[in-house]
Protein backbone atom coordinates (compact mmCIF):
# COMPACT_ATOMS: atom_id res chain seq x y z
CA UNK A 1 0.00 0.00 0.00
CA UNK A 2 2.77 2.58 0.66
CA UNK A 3 3.85 2.03 -2.86
CA UNK A 4 0.37 3.19 -4.06
CA UNK A 5 0.37 5.59 -1.66
CA UNK A 6 3.71 7.20 -3.20
CA UNK A 7 2.07 7.33 -6.63
CA UNK A 8 -1.02 8.77 -5.72
CA UNK A 9 0.98 11.39 -3.74
CA UNK A 10 2.03 12.53 -7.83
CA UNK A 11 -1.18 12.39 -9.23
CA UNK A 12 -2.46 16.05 -10.70
CA UNK A 13 -5.13 14.20 -12.94
CA UNK A 14 -7.59 11.65 -12.54
CA UNK A 15 -9.70 10.41 -15.21
CA UNK A 16 -12.38 8.14 -15.04
CA UNK A 17 -14.51 5.43 -17.45
CA UNK A 18 -18.15 6.30 -17.03
CA UNK A 19 -20.06 2.72 -17.97
CA UNK A 20 -18.90 0.24 -14.97
CA UNK A 21 -17.22 2.87 -12.83
CA UNK A 22 -19.03 5.82 -12.24
CA UNK A 23 -22.46 3.50 -13.03
CA UNK A 24 -22.45 -0.25 -12.75
CA UNK A 25 -22.68 -0.81 -16.00
CA UNK A 26 -26.67 -1.25 -16.84
CA UNK A 27 -27.82 0.73 -19.47
CA UNK A 28 -31.56 1.79 -19.39
CA UNK A 29 -33.14 2.63 -22.51
CA UNK A 30 -36.85 3.75 -22.62
CA UNK A 31 -39.23 3.05 -25.46
CA UNK A 32 -38.51 5.73 -26.73
CA UNK A 33 -34.69 5.21 -27.25
CA UNK A 34 -34.33 7.58 -24.06
CA UNK A 35 -31.18 6.23 -22.51
CA UNK A 36 -30.88 6.14 -18.21
CA UNK A 37 -28.05 5.56 -16.20
CA UNK A 38 -27.30 5.63 -12.17
CA UNK A 39 -24.70 7.26 -10.60
CA UNK A 40 -23.68 7.48 -7.25
CA UNK A 41 -23.98 10.53 -4.88
CA UNK A 42 -21.07 9.59 -3.24
CA UNK A 43 -19.02 9.45 -6.12
CA UNK A 44 -19.83 13.22 -7.26
CA UNK A 45 -19.07 14.59 -3.59
CA UNK A 46 -15.81 13.10 -4.01
CA UNK A 47 -15.07 14.45 -7.51
CA UNK A 48 -16.14 17.46 -5.97
CA UNK A 49 -13.66 17.77 -3.30
CA UNK A 50 -11.05 16.03 -5.14
CA UNK A 51 -11.27 19.44 -7.49
CA UNK A 52 -11.27 21.58 -4.49
CA UNK A 53 -8.36 19.92 -3.33
CA UNK A 54 -6.38 20.93 -6.49
CA UNK A 55 -6.24 17.66 -8.70
CA UNK A 56 -8.11 17.85 -12.13
CA UNK A 57 -11.21 15.23 -12.89
CA UNK A 58 -11.67 14.03 -16.22
CA UNK A 59 -13.69 11.75 -18.41
CA UNK A 60 -13.21 9.50 -21.73
CA UNK A 61 -15.78 7.39 -22.22
CA UNK A 62 -16.70 4.85 -25.29
CA UNK A 63 -20.22 5.61 -25.48
CA UNK A 64 -21.94 9.23 -26.24
CA UNK A 65 -25.40 9.95 -24.25
CA UNK A 66 -26.93 13.54 -23.00
CA UNK A 67 -26.97 11.53 -19.28
CA UNK A 68 -23.29 12.28 -19.05
CA UNK A 69 -23.34 15.40 -20.41
CA UNK A 70 -25.81 16.63 -18.23
CA UNK A 71 -24.01 14.65 -14.56
CA UNK A 72 -20.75 15.84 -15.77
CA UNK A 73 -22.17 19.51 -16.16
CA UNK A 74 -24.09 19.30 -12.81
CA UNK A 75 -20.41 18.41 -11.30
CA UNK A 76 -18.40 21.05 -13.42
CA UNK A 77 -16.09 18.51 -14.74
CA UNK A 78 -14.88 20.38 -17.59
CA UNK A 79 -12.97 17.66 -19.54
CA UNK A 80 -15.44 15.40 -20.73
CA UNK A 81 -14.55 13.23 -23.90
CA UNK A 82 -17.29 11.21 -25.34
CA UNK A 83 -17.72 8.90 -27.97
CA UNK A 84 -13.94 7.83 -28.15
CA UNK A 85 -13.66 3.71 -28.17
CA UNK A 86 -9.95 4.80 -28.77
CA UNK A 87 -9.31 6.64 -25.39
CA UNK A 88 -5.69 6.87 -25.58
CA UNK A 89 -5.52 9.64 -28.04
CA UNK A 90 -7.82 11.62 -26.29
CA UNK A 91 -5.73 11.17 -23.01
CA UNK A 92 -3.11 12.08 -25.23
CA UNK A 93 -5.41 15.27 -25.75
CA UNK A 94 -5.59 16.32 -22.58
CA UNK A 95 -2.25 15.98 -21.50
CA UNK A 96 -1.26 18.07 -23.92
CA UNK A 97 -4.27 20.62 -22.90
CA UNK A 98 -3.39 20.76 -19.40
CA UNK A 99 0.54 19.94 -19.78
CA UNK A 100 0.51 16.91 -17.54
CA UNK A 101 2.24 13.63 -18.09
CA UNK A 102 1.48 10.64 -17.88
CA UNK A 103 2.65 9.85 -14.48
CA UNK A 104 0.55 12.68 -13.08
CA UNK A 105 -2.58 10.74 -14.29
CA UNK A 106 -4.91 8.67 -12.69
CA UNK A 107 -6.83 6.68 -14.73
CA UNK A 108 -10.06 4.30 -13.77
CA UNK A 109 -11.26 2.18 -15.63
CA UNK A 110 -12.93 -1.49 -15.78
CA UNK A 111 -12.88 -3.46 -19.39
CA UNK A 112 -10.40 -4.53 -21.89
CA UNK A 113 -10.97 -1.06 -23.56
CA UNK A 114 -9.12 0.56 -20.91
CA UNK A 115 -6.54 -1.17 -20.51
CA UNK A 116 -4.36 1.04 -23.21
CA UNK A 117 -4.52 3.94 -21.28
CA UNK A 118 -4.20 1.82 -17.80
CA UNK A 119 -1.02 0.86 -18.97
CA UNK A 120 0.41 4.02 -19.55
CA UNK A 121 -0.31 6.12 -16.51
CA UNK A 122 1.22 6.70 -13.37
CA UNK A 123 -1.90 4.96 -11.34
CA UNK A 124 -3.85 2.59 -12.69
CA UNK A 125 -7.10 1.85 -11.20
CA UNK A 126 -9.63 -1.19 -11.54
CA UNK A 127 -12.87 -1.27 -9.58
CA UNK A 128 -13.54 -4.08 -7.51
CA UNK A 129 -15.78 -5.92 -10.20
CA UNK A 130 -13.63 -4.86 -13.09
CA UNK A 131 -12.89 -7.75 -16.15
CA UNK A 132 -9.96 -9.55 -15.45
CA UNK A 133 -7.84 -8.47 -16.97
CA UNK A 134 -8.08 -4.77 -16.00
CA UNK A 135 -7.40 -5.92 -12.49
CA UNK A 136 -3.98 -7.77 -13.65
CA UNK A 137 -2.92 -4.37 -15.33
CA UNK A 138 -4.07 -2.38 -12.34
CA UNK A 139 -1.78 -0.32 -9.76
CA UNK A 140 -4.95 -0.79 -7.44
CA UNK A 141 -8.11 -1.95 -6.92
CA UNK A 142 -11.24 -0.45 -5.41
CA UNK A 143 -13.23 -1.49 -2.40
CA UNK A 144 -16.49 -0.80 -3.83
CA UNK A 145 -17.71 -1.88 -7.34
CA UNK A 146 -18.52 0.56 -10.17
CA UNK A 147 -21.46 2.87 -9.45
CA UNK A 148 -21.63 1.76 -6.22
CA UNK A 149 -18.84 4.16 -4.10
CA UNK A 150 -15.08 3.33 -6.15
CA UNK A 151 -14.89 6.73 -7.24
CA UNK A 152 -15.17 8.09 -3.74
CA UNK A 153 -13.04 5.22 -2.96
CA UNK A 154 -10.65 6.95 -5.38
CA UNK A 155 -10.92 10.40 -4.58
CA UNK A 156 -10.41 9.86 -1.03
CA UNK A 157 -6.88 7.56 -1.65
CA UNK A 158 -5.95 10.63 -3.50
CA UNK A 159 -6.27 12.98 -1.06
CA UNK A 160 -4.97 11.02 1.76
CA UNK A 161 -1.65 10.20 -0.36
CA UNK A 162 -1.72 13.96 -0.76
CA UNK A 163 -2.81 14.93 2.78
CA UNK A 164 -5.61 16.86 1.78
CA UNK A 165 -8.58 14.55 2.87
CA UNK A 166 -8.75 15.89 6.31
CA UNK A 167 -9.20 19.27 5.16
CA UNK A 168 -11.50 18.83 2.68
CA UNK A 169 -13.76 16.50 5.35
CA UNK A 170 -13.63 19.26 8.00
CA UNK A 171 -16.27 21.71 6.88
CA UNK A 172 -18.47 18.93 7.59
CA UNK A 173 -17.34 17.95 11.05
CA UNK A 174 -18.02 21.41 12.25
Amino acid sequence: MKDILAKAAQIKLVVFDVDGVLTDGSLFIGDDGQEYKAFHSRDGLGMKLLRKSGVEVGIITARTSEVVKHRMENLDIEYVYQGRLEKLPALKELLAKLELTFEQTAYVGDDVVDLPVMRQVGLAIAVQDAHPLAKQHAHWQTPHGGGRGAARDVCELIMEAQNTLDTQLKPFLI
